[in-house]
């Protein structure tokens, strides 16, 4: 039985479809942020009691990790198309930073990010699998745009994985202070951080 006494069969029949969920809790965050964002509240927007959403979700932390998981394939498929354009490498590089950076401060996806992260210190081991294969995407994609620029002559011959990962480190050290709205540092100034770091340390 699901809450409130409603066979497990009517829920599902009359419940909206899984994405139409995850859409309105990422809505919500970017309109009041996390703290806006209650079962009973999204239950009431998408037509369904708490108690069905935690049928579904099982709790708030899964609902947040399925949030971000639906949030990250969209971002993978914009990411994979603009990786997969005719142009030099570095021009995919530059647009790969584009897109990894946040838009600025309590941008909804990296607010999102950051709560997973401050949440997996008490998640169990398939979460924490489920959150590194979301960074092992981003950090695949990169190494192997780094290792093609370096076969083409337009990279210096670094490590692909080794450079991947202090790149990614940089952006998320950058990225964090952009998305807490840290005072005196925005999005453009990361961006120039980043050129510079990348053409002292990768242009050939």
């Amino acid at each position: 039985m699901a809450a409130g006494g409603v066979p497990v069969r009517a829920a599902r029949k009359n419940a909206p479809p899984r994405e139409a969920v995850l859409v309105a809790a990422m809505a919500t965050i970017a309109e009041r942020g996390l703290d806006g964002l209650t079962m009973a509240g999204l239950g009431r927007q998408v037509g369904m009691s708490s108690g069905h959403l935690l049928y579904y979700f099982r709790s708030k932390d899964e609902l947040l990790l399925q949030t971000l998981e639906w949030s990250e394939a969209e971002l993978g498929a914009r990411r994979r198309s603009l990786l997969s354009r005719r142009e030099p490498a570095g021009e995919r590089l530059r647009a790969y930073v584009d897109l990894y950076v946040p838009d600025g401060a309590r941008d909804p996806h990296w607010t999102l990010w950051l709560e997973v992260w401050n949440r997996s210190q008490n998640a169990g081991p398939g979460e924490r699998d489920r959150q590194a294969a979301i960074e092992g995407a981003w950090h695949r994609d990169l190494v192997a745009l780094l290792a093609e620029g370096i076969s083409r002559g337009e990279f210096r011959a670094v490590d692909p994985d080794r450079f991947a990962a202090r790149l990614r480190a940089l952006l998320d050290g950058f990225s964090i202070q952009v998305a807490v709205g840290l005072p005196g540092l925005g999005r453009e100034d990361i961006l120039e951080h980043v050129r510079e770091f990348l053409a002292q340390t990768l242009a050939a």
